[in-house]
């Protein structure tokens, strides 16, 4: 999968979606995702293939079980296995819920 599917299967959940952020601000729940690393194989003097890794933050105002499972069924039907982590931004006062994938092109 490429960065530009992963944006179009994010946007078919129904929340506002952005690379990195958001020009203006935005009420949560909300998406924004961004390339946080990358990698290649290579062999001969060759890139073989690519490798992408990808942050999915879901910013929510309180914690969203059914926004969380939108984006696991997403990724389990693309076959895109994930790690969690969860943080609370009091600042904001919003949960930051991050997905972290891996795309190989």
């Amino acid at each position: 999968m490429t960065l530009t599917e992963l944006a179009q299967k994010l946007k078919t959940l129904g929340y506002p979606v952005a690379y990195s952020h958001f020009k203006s601000a935005q009420a949560p729940p909300f998406i924004c995702y961004l390339v946080v690393d990358g990698d290649t194989f290579s062999a001969d003097n060759t890139v073989l293939s690519k490798s992408t890794y990808v942050d999915i933050e879901l910013y929510v105002a309180n914690k969203d079980l059914a926004a969380e499972k939108k984006i696991e069924e997403m990724l389990k039907e693309n076959e895109l296995p994930w790690s969690y982590d969860e943080i609370f931004i009091k600042d904001e006062g919003v949960f930051k819920c991050t997905f972290s994938i891996t795309l190989i092109n």
